[in-house]
């Protein structure tokens, strides 16, 4: 197949190129077009990854042969807000001397040069390989605090990038692995129960709001000593039950989970300002739950499904016996008992062949 492409002054016949191959000639066009026009030589080296070098640059200014004197520079370059000049000096350090006492520093000097030049998760990456590797580091609390305040970036709806450079999109599952990754960092530390109950919050805006509940109910059972911990995670539990029986309809069982932890909220913290909306809630979890059981009741009403009907009936009362469908229900089982009565009594009829004492048994 052949199409033509018209050009000023001539006309050219070329082969037509199929979608996909279409789309990596343009790929690759962009990228060795921005190859071609980069100002400036792109370096690679063992250890310190791809460079970025100014022409004419001076390696021997932030170039040292010990460690503690690469480390000075890149430290006094972060101080200077040279960033550049920081990140170079900070990866040769780790690169060439990762056992010595300096490295751990110039890691997070690494994870801070990233932070300044808005590479949020490549910073957290780094951060992430400085507790990994250096878990002795003096940084570590500074460190799992500030990978906390970058995860909360995420979770307000930042995008990630491909790259470091092209935004793609939020994603709260992302998200929510890195506050887990917090907290295997520092279960007990400052940010710990603060991440874990960010899992929660991460899972709700996603609507899987049984994840979120399993996220709250880790942080009070792991954080039960800290004041208010517990008491938050119960409750959002709660809330996030209640949440997933609005989800699609009206999910009984979900409806029954959130009463269920309401009530163990108002039992366990008694004094929590909370507990007033906790009980209003649940009453009106109870008569929600009524109406879906009176709704059931009446559609095998109207099928004439007498028995089905009264079971449900029954259910009204026991969900919620002060409800308006509560009365109802009971009118209804009255007005049904003589059916009912008559379709049970029918149903211990012994069969054809039976003595009524084989079907007592």
């Amino acid at each position: 197949m052949f199409r033509t492409l018209t050009l000023p002054g001539d006309i050219v016949t070329v082969p037509a190129m199929s979608r996909p191959l279409l789309r990596k000639f343009l790929i690759l066009f962009f990228l060795f077009g921005f190859v071609m026009n980069v100002p400036a030589p792109l370096i690679y080296r063992p250890g310190e990854g791809w460079i970025y070098e100014k022409v004419g640059e001076d390696r021997g200014a932030w170039e040292r042969g010990r460690a503690k004197d690469q480390l000075e520079i890149a430290q006094t370059a972060l101080d200077d807000g040279d960033i550049s000049i920081a990140l170079k000096a900070s990866k040769r350090l780790v690169s060439r001397w990762p056992l010595s006492d300096y490295a751990p520093e110039g890691q997070y000097i690494m994870g801070r040069c990233y932070e300044e030049k808005g590479f949020l998760e490549k910073a957290f990456k780094t951060y992430q390989k400085l507790v990994e590797d250096y878990p002795k580091s003096t940084r570590y609390q500074e460190v799992l605090g500030r990978q906390y305040e970058i995860t909360n970036r995420y979770l307000n709806g930042r995008w990630f990038r491909l790259w470091n450079y092209i935004p793609m999109f939020p994603s709260m599952d992302r998200t929510a692995k890195m506050y887990a990754d917090i907290v295997r960092n520092g279960p007990y530390s400052a940010v710990g129960p603060k991440a874990q109950m960010a899992i929660g919050e991460a899972r709700e805006k996603q609507r899987e709001y049984s994840l979120a509940v399993q996220a709250y109910i880790r942080a009070a059972d792991r954080y039960s000593e800290l004041p208010g911990v517990s008491a938050d995670a119960v409750y959002k539990a709660a809330q996030a039950w209640e949440r997933q029986a609005n989800k699609a309809g009206y999910d009984q069982g979900s409806a029954g989970e959130a009463i269920d932890m309401y009530t163990d909220f108002s039992l366990l913290f008694p004094t929590d300002p909370r507990v007033d909306d906790a009980r209003t809630t649940i009453r009106k979890l109870r008569v929600e739950q009524a109406l879906g059981a009176y709704q059931t009741a009446r559609y095998y009403e109207k099928k004439r499904k007498w028995l089905a009907a009264e079971i449900y009936f029954n259910e009204v009362l026991l969900m919620d016996s002060q409800s308006v469908y509560a009365e109802e229900a009971r009118r209804t089982l009255a007005a049904l008992k003589d059916y009912t009565d008559y379709l049970r009594s029918k149903q211990k009829q012994p069969l054809p062949g039976e003595t009524p004492a084989a079907t007592s048994k």
